[in-house]
């Protein structure tokens, strides 16, 4: 299927309308982009004239629209344009649609701060914003990790740098140095240590 994708640079006309259907989430908005030209006999930027488009977005886009976009943001719409025509009071009318498969904040005309929604956390897509936060309380502190009498934390795996001791560690090691010794016998003689050793 031949499919027109464009991609366009301008202003939200219009706040975002949300609303909840069968497959899921569905919002629109108006965006308006407006071509800006030079011209010579003033010396000076001037506006072209302003084009409207409807935009549509479904399920995940649609729900972080609502909570991202105001009226009159600058914005970078990319999606497949869509030409319709229909008869309104009588007259034929043609409307231009774009089925958004990505929108983001234009960062030529500011700055934009990212927010990954976390499934379970509606908040992050309303909006109103997420939750208040308890009167005292950092919404960025992050909870330490208990220690032992010690003073030794433990992560989720036991004692840091390593699993907590069994009492199956020493059965190990002396299963370790009878294989060793074992070794040592059907081999060659041990090394003496150096404090055996006779010096001239």
């Amino acid at each position: 299927m031949n499919e027109t994708l464009v991609t366009l640079v301008g202003n939200a006309a219009t706040a975002v309308e949300f609303r909840d259907t069968a497959t899921g989430g569905m919002a629109r908005f108006r965006f308006a982009v407006t071509p800006r030209r030079w011209d010579r006999a003033k010396e000076a930027w001037a506006d072209g004239h302003t084009s409207f488009y409807t935009v549509w977005a479904w399920r995940t886009l649609a729900a972080n629209l609502t909570g991202s976009v105001a009226v009159g943001e600058p914005l970078v719409v990319h999606g497949r344009l869509k030409v319709r025509e229909e008869e309104v009071e009588g007259q034929r009318r043609t409307f231009v649609d774009i089925e958004a498969v990505a929108v983001g904040h234009d960062l030529t005309r500011g700055t934009a701060a990212f927010r990954r929604v976390v499934r379970g956390e509606p908040g992050l897509t309303s909006r109103y914003g997420p939750a208040p936060v308890a009167a005292g309380a950092d919404p960025w502190a992050v909870r330490e990790a208990p220690e032992r009498p010690g003073g030794e934390p433990v992560g989720e795996d036991g004692p840091a740098g390593g699993a907590e001791p069994s009492e199956e560690a020493p059965v190990r090691e002396r299963t370790a140095a009878r294989r060793r010794t074992v070794r040592q016998k059907g081999g060659a003689a041990p090394r003496k240590p150096d404090s055996d050793l006779v010096t001239a």
